[in-house]
């Protein structure tokens, strides 16, 4: 499947959640190996008037989920994918719009977990997600494993 329609399918099945499409994310972009999601500060803002930590953590999750389900859709596999744990740091408050970039951990490979998930019809990978402040710091980090199941 062309990229750009894996792209829009991606983007479908967000927009097909109602809490994640009440986000108003979208996809800012995708090299292959990081995924990033953008969200309006607007709709996710605290007491503080700077990011909620739920809404932070939510983007991060549906980014790292989205770049595992892009991966299995261009090896040509389908799977339902899942988080199966999560651990999220805080670092410094956010006063603008949101943006997520997630990419699988540095000590995994893509082609290990394809390969796993066609012999097994289950695979897990480690992921790593952050939102980045504008002068280039972090205000958040999560890793997670996803675990992919093979469907039919």
């Amino acid at each position: 499947m062309p990229l750009e329609e894996s792209l829009r399918a991606l983007d479908a099945h967000y927009q097909a959640m109602p809490p994640v499409a009440a986000m108003q994310l979208r996809i800012a972009g995708y090299d292959g190996e990081c995924l990033r999601l953008h969200a309006p500060l607007a709709l996710h803002v605290n007491d503080k008037g700077c990011a909620f930590g739920g809404s932070m953590v939510s983007l991060m999750t549906l980014s790292s989920w989205g770049l595992v389900s892009l991966r299995i859709r261009e090896a040509g596999l389908r799977a339902d994918v899942y988080v199966a744990d999560s651990s999220v740091r805080y670092l410094a408050p956010l006063y603008a719009d949101l943006l997520s970039e997630s990419r699988l951990d540095a000590d995994a490979s893509w082609d290990g977990f394809i390969s796993t998930l066609r012999e097994r019809g289950r695979a897990r990978a480690g992921l790593a997600a952050r939102i980045p402040l504008p002068d280039g710091g972090t205000a958040a980090e999560a890793r997670a494993r996803y675990v992919a199941i093979a469907t039919r």
